[in-house]
């Protein structure tokens, strides 16, 4: 963890409540960290319903495939999660190490392995010495408490500067739910269908397939649209649980995410996925500024977002955004390697309010001063209007700073 607050922090958590079905223990195993905690237990007293998005990279951690493994079966009794070492490139090793903490946790909880999940997070290819917390589940799980959500979000941190945290509710069917969760991430940041770590929990009834529809549909406007430096985690784990204690209040199983009554829990649940994925945005390694990329009048969306991405994760882009330099020639160039199709001729382009560029070239009523004043905010909006269709987008990054290159620099002394 930095020893210094992200700039772009919150400046106050929500009142995390307590959440029906769910209890948490954190310690402090020494994984990597000294004097802090760095190992995280889930306890679903009842078996939860559980949905999960995972990392499409080709070398995926150990956890990773446990958690795979295990999600068909669509129950939870169990999650474990350490920082410091993501046991990620660890061979056989690694298999073990997650079969030794399975085993741990389903004795200690009481219940299969096929109902525990895992998520590690931290240092690459060093091998995860599992019995440093293994041996201290049975303690955890006797003293986990169900108010103890953003004590969770500090135990999963690696270089993040604060925790993150995020609560919501909405009504299924006149009852009232709630929906509590937690991110990690500040580093390796370009999620390719989930985020670095999140967990997130409620108290609704619903059923896996239904629970798994809302997540893979959510996860792409929030989590899949956010960038810190272009780079896919070996670990990136989602995991969306419902506890089904709203029942005792009336609410009526859903089986389906097309039932009418999901209505307003999906808007909350997507609304809270994109709270957790800005936090992590805004913790980025070394960040000063957070931008928002929007692209309209592309062919598709599909189209807008990949130009989106481009401009987000290029090097030049985000260091002219950290010196607070209103070089648009840098967003032409990212439009243009983006391999999209786009005409030059047609292409506008804003700094904030500012229009900066238009029809190929700089705005005649162009401002230095003007655009100047939107590059020293805290918040920059960039929006590119590329005059050939419907297609649009919107992603979030930040700038790139010299504290991300001494950060990642010194990652593993």
């Amino acid at each position: 963890m930095s020893a210094t607050v992200s700039p772009l922090a919150p400046k106050s958590y929500p009142d995390m409540p307590a959440l029906r079905g769910v209890r948490m223990a954190t310690a402090a195993a020494g994984i990597k960290y000294k004097n802090r905690t760095d190992v995280l237990l889930m306890v679903f007293d009842e078996p939860a319903s559980v949905a999960g998005v995972f990392t499409r990279s080709k070398c995926p951690s150990a956890p990773v495939d446990f958690c795979r493994a295990n999600l068909p079966k669509g129950l939870a009794r169990a999650v474990v999660v350490n920082s410091g070492n993501a046991n990620a490139f660890t061979g056989v090793k690694g298999r073990a190490a997650t079969e030794l903490t399975a085993q741990a946790a389903s004795k200690a909880v009481g219940c299969e392995v096929g109902d525990v999940y895992l998520a590690s997070t931290g240092v690459i290819g060093e091998p995860l010495d599992a019995s440093k917390f293994s041996g201290v589940l049975g303690d955890m799980c006797r003293d986990a408490t169900d108010d103890f959500w953003l004590e969770a979000a500090k135990a999963i941190m690696t270089t993040d500067t604060y925790p993150k945290v995020a609560t919501r509710t909405a009504a299924i069917g006149g009852v009232t739910v709630t929906i509590n969760g937690i991110a990690k991430g500040a580093g390796m940041i370009a999620p390719d269908m989930a985020t670095m770590l999140s967990f997130v929990v409620t108290d609704a009834d619903i059923a896996p397939a239904a629970l798994q529809a809302l997540l893979s549909q959510g996860v792409e406007p929030s989590f899949n649209a956010v960038t810190v430096d272009s780079d896919t985690s070996t670990s990136d784990t989602l995991l969306l649980f419902a506890t089904g204690k709203a029942a005792a209040d009336g609410q009526a199983r859903v089986e389906t995410a097309e039932d009418e009554r999901l209505f307003e829990f999906r808007s909350a649940l997507n609304a809270l996925l994109k709270d957790l994925a800005l936090q992590v945005v805004r913790d980025g390694e070394g960040a000063r500024k957070m931008v928002e990329v929007t692209v309209t009048g592309a062919q598709s969306d599909a189209a807008a977002k990949r130009i989106a991405l481009s401009i987000a994760n290029s090097p030049l882009v985000k260091t002219a955004v950290a010196g607070e330099d209103a070089n648009w020639g840098r967003v032409v160039m990212a439009v243009g390697k983006a391999g999209e199709v786009a005409d030059r001729d047609r292409l506008a382009i804003w700094f904030g309010d500012v229009r900066v560029a238009v029809n190929g070239e700089r705005d005649a009523g162009y401002s230095e001063a003007a655009a100047t004043a939107v590059m020293q905010q805290e918040d920059i909006p960039i929006r590119v209007d590329l005059g050939l269709g419907s297609g649009t987008a919107t992603v979030w990054t930040c700038d790139l700073t010299k504290d991300y290159v001494a950060i990642n620099g010194d990652y593993r002394s």
